[in-house]
């Protein structure tokens, strides 16, 4: 059983009691959530995004999730509602003048002082180190504390003059409680933005309709190209007796109209001066000795 050399056990080596449950320690836990991507726990560098959950991430591991959405990445459940980038907005961050980065501790001789944040609030001052309230504008993207937004209190924002709603703000790794609210005012608005797509659809389907109607309605007031050109004719037709009677009035020949019978200028009434003109007078007819000769071709070589 043990115990060779004389030693002596003590009771809770013996017996086994109740695990202790094992706290979180809460600097490290706002560490993990102010200053590393939810989706890839790597640091947060520009361009950072939040969801509408109010969770930070990085741009470039949103894409990449968004683009390879494999099950083998545990950490991808973190992200299962960003169905596109449109449901993150990028942040508008003011950095923390006080703050150097990894400048102090590059000889590892200084203390890192891990409540010291990278960004502050625009308006008040306040570190973002997970001490105090922050949330961000959906509209615009501006990032202020929870104290600022209620000690000036407006309906426009408070860096670029944009204005907002109460549903435009989003608690920034806010508690259980404010991550359900969130969850369900993404629901509602998700649910709108399909109810109002439905619409543009039904209305979508129904424009070929219309345009049929409106082509019926043109080709009766237009009518086919075909009857057109078919009025077109008749008329000319028409038109052209009515032109010749007129001509044969003023003393002038008028065109014959279409399929009309041709009448030649010796039988009509004209003077002889006027029929000399044409090739048919007996005037401009060449007797066999002055036409062309059969070798070369020309008149008048005999």
């Amino acid at each position: 059983m043990g115990c060779d050399g004389g030693t002596i056990p003590k009771r809770h080596e013996l017996v086994k009691g109740p695990k202790k449950v094992e706290k979180v320690d809460k600097d490290a836990e706002l560490v993990a959530q102010w200053n590393y991507c939810t989706l890839s726990q790597e640091i947060l560098r520009r361009p950072i995004v939040a969801c509408e959950l109010g969770r930070l991430y990085n741009k470039d591991a949103v894409i990449e999730f968004l683009l390879d959405k494999s099950a083998e990445k545990a950490l991808g459940k973190a992200a299962s509602h960003i169905k596109s980038i449109k449901n993150v907005t990028e942040l508008k961050l003011s950095d923390n003048p006080a703050w150097e980065g990894d400048k102090e501790s590059t000889k590892g001789d200084k203390h890192d002082d891990l409540q010291r944040a990278r960004f502050i609030c625009p308006v008040v001052g306040l570190e973002m180190n997970g001490r105090h309230r922050f949330c961000f504008l959906r509209c615009c993207g501006c990032v202020f504390s929870e104290r600022a937004l209620k000690e000036i209190k407006a309906e426009v924002c408070h860096t670029c003059g944009t204005a907002f709603q109460e549903d435009d703000i989003i608690v920034l790794n806010g508690t259980k409680e404010d991550v359900e609210v969130l969850r369900r005012r993404m629901e509602e608005r998700r649910l709108r933005a399909k109810k109002t797509k439905k619409p543009k659809a039904a209305e979508c389907v129904s424009k070929p309709g219309v345009s049929e109607e409106s082509t019926k309605t043109s080709k009766v007031k237009t009518g086919k190209p075909e009857d057109s050109s078919l009025d077109s004719r008749e008329k000319k037709t028409n038109s052209a007796p009515r032109s010749a009677v007129n001509g044969s009035s003023s003393g002038k020949a008028g065109k014959p109209p279409c399929g009309a019978p041709k009448r030649s200028i010796a039988d009509s009434d004209e003077s002889e001066t006027y029929k000399s003109i044409f090739t048919t007078h007996s005037s401009a007819k060449r007797s066999k000795e002055e036409s062309a000769h059969w070798v070369t071709h020309t008149s008048y070589c005999f």
